[in-house]
């Protein structure tokens, strides 16, 4: 299927405060070898020049509900804890005790103040030393108001409290520049969590910034998605921002190249039915994706309230649609699509540079008349998940009942890429222009490390 059939009117344009990534003219050429997903050393690198300078997602703010809940997040050898404030504000501290650095919590709980495990040190949730045994037994004086846990940037955004160990970070909103302005009209505070995983993965954390920050291998990986997700680079809009974050951002709407037969189910016709439009009006298959796209969008802005999607209230037409896949710099990746909010996140194993944990986030927006709901994915309901689903990949054996969606097969894929990564006979990676965003992040993260960011 050739690009001519579409018209500049039907592609997504790109963004006014986007770099153009559909071509490596603005790029330097770094290489991008092998050893960057196993060498110790570059790992190393990337903890003393990175990781401690950028914001990390410590977890939703519904998990804090009440003043005194405390999250846990460990990320290589540190460990954060985020303690929700009687003001409702959150502060976050190293989980460490400050009389003989023991650790002071392992899990998500309640606390009307840290008593450490080793000695009894009392920590007050605003990170004040309340209490200790023998406080007449200090030389230097009584501890008690005199010390402090050590205090770490923090703040949120899109319903999550993020932090940084970066003591002279910019403030996340600068950090995320221009993400909050993007999806300033996603109600992200109504969002419902209905899964909640976390695997152990044999693949470096890269593999996963590599892998949604281009689209060209979906059409191999995920067959699945043609159908409702225009996957043709022409139509897509492919950004870059200055921070090191990027973005495509596709019509949500059926492939041209991928059409199906007409004897196959065809999902986008359920989409349309559910919105009132009659899929059989479309003269034929190309007329039915364009043009249904755009009654679609006209169709939702004009019975969001009456079918119960409340959350549509403040978007434009396009966001109603769409599909725009984000990746924050350096391991999160956040799709904000019309009914919910997809996050992956990857984080690199404390020992081993070819192992890492995946997290999957998916969360939906409640609707108010349920019966009406166009099923997202593979979920019929949109309830809570109370409790992290902690599994091992294990070639795919550990996740055997998700096997089929989009991020099993990503999965799989990482770990063959990471076996081929040690081969001498990979190089450098040979991108197409839809790939411009691979490249662009590893040079973002050679930047942190060689000091230029």
């Amino acid at each position: 299927m050739s690009s001519d059939i579409i018209s500049k009117s039907d592609a997504i344009p790109l963004n006014p405060l986007a770099i153009d990534a559909s071509t490596d003219e603005t790029l330097r050429g770094d290489p991008i070898t092998g050893d960057r997903y196993y060498s110790p050393e570059f790992a190393q690198k990337e903890w003393d020049h990175m990781w401690k300078r950028v914001w990390h997602i410590a977890g939703r703010e519904a998990q804090l509900e009440e003043s005194g809940d405390f999250m846990v997040h460990d990320f290589m050898h540190e460990s954060v804890m985020v303690i929700k404030q009687a003001d409702d504000s959150y502060r976050a501290f190293y989980n460490v005790c400050q009389h003989r650095g023991t650790r002071l919590v392992w899990n998500d709980g309640h606390t009307e103040g840290m008593q450490c495990p080793y000695h009894g040190w009392v920590w007050a949730t605003d990170g004040e030393l309340i209490d200790a045994p023998d406080r007449q037994d200090f030389p230097q004086g009584d501890p008690c108001g005199k010390l402090r846990l050590k205090e770490l940037q923090c703040d949120t955004w899109a319903g999550f409290v993020w932090y940084t160990m970066d003591p002279n970070a910019p403030p996340l909103m600068e950090y995320l520049d221009p993400m909050p302005e993007l999806y300033k009209n996603w109600q992200t505070d109504d969002l419902i969590r209905v899964t909640w995983l976390k695997v152990e993965l044999d693949a470096n954390w890269k593999f996963a910034s590599d892998n949604f920050s281009e689209s060209y291998h979906t059409r191999v990986a995920h067959p699945q998605v043609s159908c409702f997700i225009d996957q043709d680079y022409w139509t897509a809009s492919h950004e870059m921002f200055p921070n090191g974050h990027g973005r495509i951002h596709q019509p949500g709407r059926p492939s041209l190249r991928d059409q199906l037969s007409p004897d196959d189910h065809q999902p986008f016709d359920d989409v349309l039915r559910a919105w009132d439009i009659d899929p059989d009006q479309y003269a034929d298959y190309e007329t039915k994706a364009i043009q249904g796209w755009k009654d679609l969008k006209q169709a939702k802005k004009r019975l969001w309230q009456e079918k119960g999607y409340l959350h549509y209230e403040h978007m434009t037409e396009g966001e109603t649609v769409d599909s725009p896949h984000n990746v924050v710099f350096p391991n999160v990746t956040m799709s904000f699509v019309p009914d919910g909010l997809t996050v992956f996140r990857t984080e690199p194993d404390p020992g081993d540079p070819n192992k890492c944990t995946f997290d999957l986030w998916v969360m939906l927006f409640p609707i108010s008349q349920p019966d009406d709901v166009v099923k997202m994915g593979v979920y019929d309901k949109i309830e809570e998940a109370t409790e992290i689903d902690h599994r091992v990949f294990d070639q795919g054996r550990g996740l055997a009942d998700m096997e089929g969606q989009i991020f099993f097969q990503d999965m799989a894929l990482a770990e063959g890429q990471q076996r081929g990564l040690h081969s001498q006979g990979f190089t450098d990676a040979y991108l197409a222009g839809q790939e411009t965003r691979v490249r662009r992040f590893h040079e973002v993260l050679n930047d942190y490390i060689e000091g230029r960011r």
